[in-house]
């Protein structure tokens, strides 16, 4: 190299990243709540917690997440707008199973080249699930990584925080025998099994392109699908009682992430015969001759929140959530029916989740 080094000519565009601050401002402008303190741009967000009214004894809630390899999809199809909605979607889903009430949420973008108004779409779907959930956009941080990561490349991460009170936490130690559960239906993959379904689905890169009658739409389409934001919903639920507590359906699939809630002593058992999955999952399985065991880890199969509720409030919960076409998938049991030969352990609370029958036709 002739002459001085500068940060540009290592690969660092300060320049690109300023730019890009300004593009997402009026996102992050639009995804705010009053409890937020001073203005975009600083060090740190500041949220005035003395502004949340009504608790005795406030708990904070916090939980980390990204979104895995979907992100190559959104990059190989130079589509950015919907990735960050996906972001919001696996934090906030993951709090709100505890009654907790989203309040704001931090990103973090890592990209081998800042292009700034790539940055701004990511941060625009960011902003618009965060409207969607009703927490802000606090801040967050984009790094360029040259070297590290190459120009077209990215990746991303949010941290969320939410607040419940303590005598109105959902989990298991509420759950019961003889609970229903009440399924939700995903949007599609959600934000899970994509390295799986990558490997199925995309041998060349053409084949994102490619419309299956099945689908609908190309393939593409469907593996970019947002994931659904359950959090208005599910605080509603929460709020209106009768709800015991909830299981959002991430990786592990259904049964690991049921059994998370589910306390030592209960089984609870899942119809597969309640529900049909979304037709990408038998796409992927018969594409990839995948077995159903192996498809059910990978993938919500077509439920992503579970919901487990007192019986005498069902019809209340299913007014609420009518939107949302809740449906009734199984029920919590005080032992495991004797004509069911397996069962399926899983998580730290020591509950039994099994999954029976057949798929709907």
């Amino acid at each position: 190299m002739s002459g001085p080094a500068s940060y540009a000519d290592s690969g660092v565009d300060v320049a690109a990243g300023e730019r890009a601050v300004d593009l997402m401002r009026a996102s992050i402008a639009a995804a705010q709540r009053p409890e937020v303190v001073g203005e975009f741009g600083g060090f740190a967000g500041l949220f005035d917690a003395s502004a949340l009214k009504g608790y005795q004894r406030p708990l904070l809630a916090t939980s980390t997440d990204g979104v895995g390899t979907k992100v190559a999809v959104a990059q190989a199809m130079g589509r950015h707008d919907t990735i960050g909605r996906d972001l919001v979607a696996m934090v906030v889903d993951d709090l709100v199973v505890s009654g907790a009430e989203p309040l704001f949420l931090t990103d973090y973008i890592a990209c081998g080249k800042v292009q700034p108004e790539r940055i701004a779409q990511i941060v625009s779907g960011i902003a618009a699930g965060c409207t969607e959930a009703g927490c802000a956009l606090l801040g967050g941080e984009t790094a360029e990584h040259p070297g590290l990561m190459g120009p077209e490349e990215y990746d991303l991460a949010a941290a969320g925080t939410a607040v419940v009170e303590a005598d109105h936490m959902l989990g298991s130690h509420r759950v019961q025998a003889g609970d229903v559960l009440v399924g939700l239906p995903a949007s599609g993959l959600h934000s899970n099994g994509y390295s799986l379904a990558r490997a199925v689905l995309l041998s060349t890169p053409a084949a994102l392109s490619v419309t299956v009658a099945e689908l609908g739409r190309t393939v593409g389409d469907e593996l970019l699908e947002p994931t659904r934001i359950y959090t208005r919903v599910c605080l509603a639920l929460a709020r209106g009682g009768g709800v015991h507590a909830m299981a959002h359906v991430t990786g592990g699939g259904l049964a690991a992430n049921l059994a998370r809630v589910i306390p030592g002593g209960l089984t609870a058992v899942v119809d597969r015969s309640a529900w049909q999955p979304l037709p990408v999952f038998d796409v992927i399985s018969r594409t990839g001759r995948i077995e159903r065991a192996e498809m059910e880890v990978a993938f919500n199969m077509g439920v992503g929140m579970v919901l487990v509720v007192d019986p005498a409030d069902l019809a209340d919960v299913f007014a609420t959530a009518a939107a949302d076409h809740p449906f009734v998938m199984g029920q919590v049991r005080e032992e495991r029916p004797a004509d069911v030969p397996t069962a399926l352990p899983k998580g730290g609370t020591g509950g039994t989740v099994m999954v029976v029958g057949e798929y709907r036709g």
